[in-house]
């Protein structure tokens, strides 16, 4: 509870007992048998009543001075000040008691939604640790220049995005990902703004400036998120606007009209008017409904997903079509060697295949040349090799051992007359020669990402009915990993223009209320995320262009999170839905009641108090992401 929360509670509690002091003197019969004339006991209950309400009175008057007549200050000082004028002392002074009680739930209730925002916000590092002449000086993130060497300390904040100079240790990315497991770093590694160093100091070289830096980036979009509204957000916006003038003029034609026209006594009307006003007041859904998309993307930001506005919250419940890249995203987007396949009756085992072809490509820097030298990782003996050439579109010729080697596709071996059997599986096949004689082949291939197809399964568990991939991959490979990740569709040797085209008659086919989403990796697939109803950056920690092309990014590469996304965002649409049906429904009772004059002043208080401080602890709920099984 902060300072200002902490004055409210407290003026709160004073009028509290002021109001309950007064009350049991009034009614215990003291003020009768003392004849104090009823005046006084009005001027008593100001007391309690300016204690708590100045601030409502001081902000209905100043926006009636700046022209902004109708809103909820503005209608809690007319209703009070007239229950005043008509003698309901204690009711007016209760009503104002009970507004302010229902103020500061609302207080608490943003400051506990803000409390998992405000932990990404943490992330903002204070100082820069920078090498100069030998010297540490420290300076502040934004005075660092590009090239600069930076001294992370032990659990100090990095803070700028650079390279791993020197040092071995752990980041703390819990902040920015939402995961609890630390991230190893070497020499040579990158590291971005907001995390927290573990046990080593790091040496690193800065790559950014810090305005252009993750972290300030995140902080920038968190903090504009609130400025982008759902549609539901803009209706009661809307609706507020001209509701409560409606409301004021309604109730102030209840209280001069019957009177007028049929001649009966002021007071009951005025009464019934002031009861209008005070349960017509629209702080149940002006307050909810943001609060609970507000809750909504705390949540996801527990999960370390960034929701750069609530309108795309709103967005993500109605998705039932979702497309993938497929590079980058379902897999991991690195060549690996998944199979090794030494030839009959060559006589060699796997790793002497494998070892034969580490030698004979490691006079090459190609992605496939690497990858065998990775899986093989072993010493590689230069005096057992001749001289290597690349030819281009074919592979490597050469000899080892004093025989000729051949590595490479089809073409390479059929240009020198070698017989080998035809390979249909998924990847980049290298087939081997080694003296004239096919030896084996060897499978390289981009791999899923570990729990890819669950993934998958768990968004057809929350709704999702069409899972589609995109992909510049040839048909074969493109195939292979759809079928292994389960997905219903496959477009494959696609260009970046093809991947918009497809998206684009997706969102035709789409039905009204349905929504299409696009998952990339948000460097190559920024048109695409920025085509579809809803773009999701996997992957992205530290992209400028996720950051800047989609919609929501998942701060880690965690696909489970997509499902998560879906959950937490239907729970905080129903949320907000329950709120807006419920005040409605007990506001419209209320003001029918009041106007046939069988609701007093205490059921106006419950229908407007009440109803939000309920319509709020209902909200709070989307501060807590739903489970799996929901």
């Amino acid at each position: 509870m902060n300072r200002k929360q902490q004055t409210l509670l407290n003026r709160i509690l004073l009028a509290v007992a002021g109001y309950a002091a007064i009350l049991k003197f009034e009614k215990s019969g003291t003020a009768e048998s003392l004849q104090i004339p009823a005046w006084m006991l009005g001027v008593l209950f100001l007391f309690p009543y300016l204690l708590v309400g100045r601030e409502v009175i001081l902000k209905a008057l100043k926006n009636i001075r700046n022209g902004q007549v109708f809103d909820e200050n503005f209608l809690m000082f007319i209703a009070t000040v007239a229950a005043f004028c008509i003698g309901e002392y204690s009711e007016a002074c209760a009503v104002m008691i009970f507004y302010q009680v229902g103020e500061l739930f609302e207080s608490l209730a943003v400051g506990k939604s803000r409390a998992s925002i405000t932990a990404m916000m943490s992330i903002a590092p204070e100082f820069a640790n920078v090498e100069r002449e030998g010297e540490i000086e420290q300076l502040d993130p934004d005075e660092v220049e590009v090239g600069s060497v930076i001294l992370i300390r032990p659990g100090e904040k990095v803070p700028l995005d650079g390279i791993v100079l020197e040092g071995t240790s752990f980041l703390d990315t819990a902040a920015l990902t939402g995961e609890p497991v630390p991230r190893e770093v070497r020499p040579g590694d990158t590291v971005i703004s907001g995390c927290v160093n573990g046990e080593t100091a790091l040496r690193v070289k800065t790559t950014k400036v810090y305005e252009d830096s993750t972290v300030a980036r995140i902080l920038q979009l968190v903090e504009s998120a609130s400025e982008k509204k759902t549609r539901m957000e803009n209706f009661i916006t809307r609706f507020a606007r001209w509701y409560t003038p409606v409301v004021t003029i309604t109730a102030f034609l209840l209280a001069i009209v019957p009177p007028l026209m049929l001649g009966v006594p002021a007071a009951p009307w005025i009464k019934r008017a002031c009861i209008f006003l005070i349960v017509s007041c629209p702080c149940a859904l002006v307050i909810s409904v943001p609060l609970g998309f507000f809750g909504g993307i705390g949540a996801a930001s527990k999960r370390g997903i960034l929701v750069k506005g609530s309108n795309f919250l709103e967005s993500a419940a109605e998705l039932k079509t979702l497309v993938f890249d497929k590079t980058g995203t379902l897999t991991r987007g690195e060549f690996r060697v998944v199979g090794i396949h030494p030839a009959e009756g060559s006589g060699l085992s796997e790793a002497e295949l494998l070892a034969l072809a580490a030698h004979g490509e490691s006079v090459s820097a190609h992605p496939i040349a690497q990858s065998v030298l990775q899986a093989y990782g072993g010493n590689i003996e230069r005096a057992r090799l001749g001289e290597m050439h690349e030819i281009a579109g074919h592979g490597l010729t050469g000899s080892l051992d004093g025989r000729e080697l051949l590595l490479g596709n089809e073409k390479l071996l059929q240009s020198r007359q070698i017989d080998f059997p035809a390979v249909k599986e998924h990847g980049t096949v290298v087939y081997a020669a080694h003296g004239g004689c096919y030896v084996g082949h060897i499978v390289i291939a981009d791999v899923l990402k570990p729990g890819a197809a669950e993934a998958l399964k768990a968004l057809r568990a929350v709704g999702v009915e069409k899972l589609v991939m995109l992909t510049g991959d040839r048909k074969e490979a493109a195939e292979a990993i759809a079928a292994e990740v389960g997905v219903d569709t496959v477009y494959h040797d696609l260009l970046p223009a093809d991947k918009v085209e497809q998206v684009e008659r997706l969102l035709k086919e789409a039905k009204p209320g349905e929504r299409v989403g696009f998952v990339g990796d948000g460097i190559n697939d920024a048109p695409v995320l920025m085509r579809a109803d809803v773009g999701i950056a996997m992957g992205s920690l530290g992209s400028d262009a996720a950051i800047e092309a989609a919609d929501l990014v998942i701060m880690d590469d965690e696909l489970s999170k997509l499902a998560d996304i879906i959950r937490i965002s239907r729970k905080t649409v129903r949320i907000v839905r329950q709120n807006v049906a419920f005040a409605l429904a007990v506001k419209a009772a209320v003001l029918v009641l009041g106007i046939f004059g069988l609701a007093n002043m205490w059921e106006a208080v419950f229908g407007d108090v009440g109803v939000t401080v309920l319509a709020v602890l209902n909200a709070m709920r989307a501060l807590t992401p739903p489970s799996a099984q929901r």
